[in-house]
């Protein structure tokens, strides 16, 4: 049957690729990069034959006429490409994918699926660093982190269960990954709910997310100065304990947070924390190994680096 053999938790941002010379704090993103190459040495390590990226979309391939809660790749998988990040079609395995959709659903996980799916850098951004150089087929799995209502966090952490679950079904020997990219806390300059923007730039926002599938490049330029042009909220308190809470294998406790409790905490962007425990609650909560931790403004979030190792992982 398949196997875990490793979990990893890994920030993403398009500003590390877009603005690394403009980094005051340059210490800090040498050290979390050093994390990147180290966590990825570490995937390299365990001979993956395959691996599940846990992410969000950044109104790439979903937007506001169709967002569920969790959706598969069963099948093509396609980078959008910005600031920097993978483009183009990634290496997949369809069949491996398809059994875990087929599993959840039968298990009462409802995922939808994209034969399909079209990610952004909350996927690919984990393909460039973590799994630089290494020729290994993912299975994306997205999850609605920023359009409201979104999923319940005691769901996602059942998710998680249930997709360690559907990969021991597997019944061949794959040697299975699970990567978390997004996170830790951060405030983007983007409507909390866009039912209820706050000002022109909100409501510019929500329009890009409703009308921007078929035409995003009327939107791209505008939208990424708003990014660029936001102040930083890093909750640097919230981060050390969360990331403390994964080294002592208790990161079980956040799965009754409220949604609105973690926005508060960890600020509207901190709502990727859920893809962490996802990923976490497919390794069963065991205890994790802290790898980076830095605050650093000019990306406007709380980055860090984790890896989870099972016991049996061989």
């Amino acid at each position: 049957m398949a196997r875990i053999v490793l979990g990893v938790g890994a920030s993403h941002s398009t500003l590390m690729n877009t603005h690394w010379d403009s980094v005051v704090h340059l210490d800090r993103a040498e050290r979390f990069r050093d994390a990147l190459a180290a966590a990825r040495d570490t995937l390299a390590a365990a001979r993956p034959d395959v691996v599940v990226i846990i992410g969000s979309n950044h109104f790439r391939g979903f937007w506001l006429d169709m967002i569920p809660s969790f959706t598969l790749g069963v099948g093509e998988v396609i980078a959008s490409g910005e600031a920097g990040t993978p483009k183009g079609a990634q290496p997949t395995d369809p069949e491996f994918a398809q059994g875990l959709a087929q599993w959840l659903v039968d298990a009462g996980t409802e995922v939808a699926v994209s034969a399909r799916l079209q990610i952004d850098h909350g996927q690919s951004h984990a393909i460039q660093y973590v799994l630089r150089g290494l020729d290994v087929p993912v299975v994306p799995l997205v999850v609605n982190v920023f359009a409201a209502p979104l999923p319940r966090i005691d769901r996602c952490v059942a998710l998680g269960r249930n997709l360690a679950a559907a990969i021991a079904a597997d019944p061949g020997d794959r040697r299975v990954a699970v990567i978390a990219s997004g996170g830790l806390s951060h405030r983007l300059p983007w409507p909390s709910d866009w039912r209820a923007p706050d000002g022109a730039d909100e409501e510019f926002l929500v329009e890009a997310w409703l009308n921007g599938r078929t035409d995003w490049q009327r939107y791209d330029s505008h939208r990424r100065q708003i990014i660029t042009a936001a102040r930083p909220h890093i909750y640097t308190e919230f981060d050390e304990e969360f990331l403390a809470a994964l080294e002592r294998g208790q990161l079980a406790g956040y799965a009754d947070i409220s949604t609105a409790e973690l926005e508060r905490l960890a600020g509207n962007g901190g709502q990727e924390l859920r893809t962490w425990l996802i990923m976490a609650a497919a390794l069963g909560f065991a205890p994790g190994r802290k790898l980076a931790y830095e605050a650093i403004p000019e990306w406007l979030t709380g980055m860090g680096v984790a890896v989870i190792e099972p016991e049996h992982a061989s």
